[in-house]
């Protein structure tokens, strides 16, 4: 799979949980919207929109039809579109050249930074690979041609528009992928509201080509969701063979203890307490299915792409980074 396909396939995960139906308004309404809401003049709002240009390459991909027996990519051919040697030796050579950010991000969050890195070498391979259409073409596209999901790319558009406005940022400028999402992490426009930080102090939040803000707004990101410091991410276990379809019909969420789950058949063995809350995954090896229990971390990670394989590959390029950037410090 190419890159530019990996970096969109990544981002359309972001908004696939949202309303299958949407409300359809026209760019009129919502400019009168705008201007009820948050007081955009609307002659300068019109002019900025009837700028903007209806991308059809985007609703190309979004109307591609859906196969209905097509099976996922199994887990061992997904990791070796982001575990691989030249995406590792990228992530050790922006630790070394991002050490002091880094360090400082996971003293402030408590956020590893092999997590942070690992982050932002899937979404963009470390800033090469961030995306090209502008936002304001990607989110009006969206927002009045997309009626599937409408409703959350106008929001999405709103939330572009203000953000703009907060920042300074000239809003026919910033780029991104065709769904909208923006800089170094890929944040949406509302995560960027909710989530960036000025992490070098000054005076602006820019994802796109600071990497200090970028380092600091994936570790804010990770805070917010949740990140328990110190405590694992996902482990190892073996099932009981009759096991199998219980524990795989429990929600995707580390809402049971392993106190729950061992007597459904959860052969675990590690240190943690049984009152602790898990989620039990399974994933494709080249040699069969394996298992393993995911914590409230591993469920962080899940957060920003709603995924056991991408939760699985940020953790093993985490480690991968990890175990060689520390073994040459």
């Amino acid at each position: 799979m190419k890159i530019k396909k990996l970096l969109l396939f990544t981002t359309l995960l972001v908004c696939s949980s949202f309303s299958v139906t949407a409300e359809i308004i026209s760019q009129e309404e919502f400019i009168e919207q705008m201007v009820t809401r948050h007081h955009f003049d609307r002659v300068e709002l019109t002019q900025l929109l009837n700028q903007a240009k209806v991308k059809q390459s985007i609703l190309k991909i979004m109307f591609r039809p859906h196969k209905p027996n097509a099976k996922p990519t199994p887990w061992y051919k997904y990791r070796q579109n982001f575990v691989t040697k030249s995406r590792i030796n990228k992530g050790l050579q922006y630790w070394r050249q991002n050490a002091a950010a880094l360090k400082r991000a996971e003293k402030t969050y408590g956020v590893p930074a092999e997590i942070i890195l690992a982050i932002i070498g899937v979404e963009t391979i470390y800033g090469r690979n961030t995306g090209n259409f502008r936002i304001i073409d990607a989110l009006t596209t969206l927002a009045f041609n997309f009626p599937k999901r409408a409703d959350y790319f106008r929001s999405e558009l709103e939330h572009f528009l203000l953000l703009t406005r907060e920042e300074g940022i000239n809003p026919l400028q910033p780029k991104g992928s065709y769904a909208g999402a923006m800089g170094l992490g890929q944040f949406m426009p509302s995560s960027f509201r909710r989530y960036a930080v000025d992490f070098d102090g000054d005076g602006r939040r820019n994802i796109w080509t600071d990497n200090t803000d970028a380092i600091g707004s994936v570790a804010n990101y990770f805070k917010q969701f949740g990140w328990k410091t110190g405590e694992p991410v996902i482990k190892p276990t073996q099932i009981r063979p009759n096991a199998v379809e219980k524990l795989l019909a429990l929600k995707f969420k580390p809402q049971y203890t392993l106190k729950q789950l061992k007597p459904m058949g959860l052969l675990y063995h590690g240190d943690e307490s049984d009152s602790t809350s898990v989620m039990f995954i399974d994933l494709e090896t080249e040699i069969g299915t394996a298992y393993w229990v995911g914590f409230q971390n591993y469920y962080v990670i899940t957060r920003y792409n709603h995924s056991k394989r991408y939760a699985m590959a940020v953790y093993q390029l985490s480690q991968a980074l990890a175990n060689l950037y520390k073994s040459n410090h």
